[in-house]
């Protein structure tokens, strides 16, 4: 193969591949292409070759990896960004030996590169007064305040992903009987989770103050475009980061958009909603991933234990309080 099939095959897997055949998300087709943008410069520091000359023998197994060990070691990512970078070169080699047969071998190598294993950290959340000290932050007198208190709300209460949170428009909330919101999650499906009477008040006043149109962002930014990753996550370490002058269990934690999502979880599991719920109101594609919820909710676990003997304690016999019960007890 030359150098320059190699940079089409590239093209190829994304443009036929990804987006026209296999239509996935713009999320994922970013998470690759990041991917290839630090294999292709690694490669290019390791070789010295520019990307557009790299051949496809160059992108062997002895340097896919040194690229991931790189991850770690020089770039100080943690096993499940190493393990996503990993995903999505797999994921192009396979096509690769199908449109390239004769590279089958240099391939295979490539595709037999382990995941590494990690390990698996309890759930950060949030407790009820954390909830109430956060809230409490943003300046209500200031357009950015409403705004950031609107969503931090709405991010609580539905647990919706940030990438969802920050996609919505006017037009994905409805605030009538059965208010709810409306929003498209991984793998593109769609999913309405309902909304409460506090955060319909608190949409239904911030809708109001934009002007009612659907096509319009729900949070903008100042310049009245989408909130970027970065920007969402800098405001709820900002706002965390204030609280905790109030409520000092918050210094304890790392508050990020993620944590407001693990919070819902916890609220709905602690009132009792049933697990399969939980894993339709928050969008996962398995009962194992809400697994992660009863593992870290300690409320239950000690509840638990109540219904259990000390260790060192002596069991008390049964004694029956009734003659029949008595009676049915010495047959």
């Amino acid at each position: 193969m030359t150098s320059a099939n190699l940079a089409a095959l590239l093209e190829a897997f994304f443009t036929d591949r990804l987006i026209a055949q296999r239509r996935v998300s713009p999320h994922t087709v970013a998470s690759y292409r990041d991917a290839f943008r630090l294999l292709l410069r690694f490669a290019q520091q390791e070789l010295g070759k520019s990307p557009s000359n790299l051949a496809m023998t160059d992108l062997n197994a002895k340097l896919v990896g040194a690229f991931l060990d790189n991850l770690e070691k020089a770039r100080a990512n943690a096993c499940r960004s190493r393990n996503l970078r990993l995903t999505a070169i797999r994921s192009f080699f396979r096509y690769a030996a199908l449109e390239c047969p004769e590279y089958s071998a240099g391939i295979q190598r490539v595709l037999a590169i382990p995941r590494k294993r990690q390990s698996s950290r309890m759930v950060d959340f949030l407790t009820r007064p954390e909830t109430e000290a956060l809230l409490a932050v943003p300046d209500q007198t200031t357009w950015l305040g409403r705004r950031d208190r609107a969503l931090l709300l709405l991010a609580m209460q539905t647990g919706l992903r940030l990438s969802e949170l920050i996609g919505l428009r006017q037009g994905d909330i409805y605030l009538g009987r059965g208010a709810h919101v409306r929003c498209e999650g991984k793998g593109r499906k769609q999913r309405c989770t309902p909304l409460t009477r506090t955060t319909v008040h608190t949409l239904r006043a911030w809708i109001r103050e934009q002007g009612k149109d659907e096509t319009r962002i729900l949070f903008p930014s100042a310049r009245g475009e989408l909130l970027s990753h970065d920007s969402v996550q800098y405001l709820v370490r900002k706002y965390a980061t204030t609280a905790a002058k109030s409520c000092p269990t918050l210094r304890k934690k790392r508050v990020t958009p993620h944590v407001l999502r693990h919070t819902t979880a916890m609220e709905l599991l602690q009132a009792g909603v049933d697990r399969s719920v939980i894993a339709l109101w928050l969008g996962h594609e398995s009962l194992e991933t809400t697994q992660i919820y009863l593992d870290a909710n300690l409320a239950l676990k000690e509840e638990a234990l109540k219904r259990t003997s000390p260790v060192n304690a002596t069991i008390g016999r049964f004694k029956p309080d009734d003659q029949l019960l008595s009676f049915l007890h010495n047959l």
